[in-house]
């Protein structure tokens, strides 16, 4: 897979085209995606993607830019594991956000990838404003010779609704309230965190569960608790207790994600980790003594232990 930083020197014809943030890449993105691949594979062409750094939203109201859920690098590993040719990234600036939904068609849609085909979501809105609608890209579509494929959403049951609809705001909530079970059915896969390990205390080392503190950029971390999870070290994978949270028992306040690696023996400092949430085991709470937080970190990691044993984890 290719990809092109940038609008100004692209030069298509004839591709399939699809446009998108992608956040979280979960399963409406890759129903989307899918419908793309297959209408390029019909049409003997190239499936093309074009997505933006930063979200738009980080340009035009920066206090209400959602919290990300896959970084860029993620994002377009899972891309090219979707079958898209190539992906065009575009950084959002004032001028582009600024184009009215008919000179985005014209100027960017039309005159940057000529495709055959677009193919969108039912909610894909575009243009100043998003008051682009596929209504707009339809007409758009009539006047300059392409053709128009909507994917309708796909909704599951959850939490006692049966007709839930996949989003990437609503994996969002979820994770937000710890529910990364149902995050990981409207993902297809275990939400993950990527980042590096950093030095810590070293309280979990004292009570003898050593674990590597993790730095998280800008991705959204799920609420405090402790969760089964799985961690990836330079493609070797292991059990894994997370936890998040602020240390009550030793008066913490600032958010920490911690990560007790079953079945490892090596050094973890400075090295990149990615941690897969497989399952809430519990909140966060004070212990009386060092004595009863030993004994519960022990539940705690025969209890990841036994998820991510009966676990046929997707990546």
């Amino acid at each position: 897979m290719r990809v092109i930083h940038g609008l100004e020197s692209v030069e298509l014809s004839g591709v399939v085209l699809t446009i998108g943030n992608f956040d979280g890449m979960h399963r409406g993105h890759q129903a989307i995606l899918a419908a793309g691949r297959s209408r390029a594979d019909a049409d003997r062409t190239q499936l093309v993607v074009m997505t933006f750094d930063p979200h738009p939203l980080a340009i035009l109201t920066p206090e209400h830019v959602p919290p990300m859920l896959t970084p860029l690098d993620e994002k377009l590993r899972r891309l090219q594991r979707c079958g898209v040719d190539l992906v065009v990234l575009v950084r959002s600036d004032a001028e582009f956000l600024g184009l009215t939904a008919e000179a985005f068609i014209t100027e960017i849609i039309v005159a940057r990838f000529q495709p055959t085909a677009v193919v969108e979501g039912a909610s894909f809105g575009f243009g100043r404003h998003r008051r682009g609608d596929l209504d707009t890209l339809r007409a758009g579509a009539r006047k300059h010779g392409f053709e128009v494929e909507v994917v309708e959403p796909i909704r599951i049951a959850l939490g006692g609704h049966p007709g839930a609809l996949i989003s990437s705001s609503l994996v969002r909530q979820l994770l937000a309230s710890g529910t990364v079970d149902q995050a990981a059915t409207c993902l297809g896969r275990p939400y993950a965190l990527f980042g590096r390990v950093t030095r810590g205390a070293g309280r979990g080392k004292s009570l003898g569960f050593p674990t590597a503190n993790v730095c998280v950029d800008s991705q959204l971390i799920p609420a405090e608790g402790v969760y089964a999870g799985r961690a990836e070290i330079e493609n070797q994978h292991f059990p894994a207790a997370v936890t998040i949270g602020r240390n009550p028992t030793f008066d913490g306040c600032h958010i920490i994600v911690e990560a007790h690696l079953l079945d490892f023996a090596g050094e973890l400092y400075d090295r990149p980790i990615r941690l897969d949430f497989l399952e809430w085991i519990r909140d966060q709470r004070k212990f009386d003594s060092t004595g009863s937080l030993r004994k519960q970190i022990e539940d705690d990691v025969a209890r990841s232990r036994e998820v991510y044993d009966a676990r046929d984890v997707q990546q």
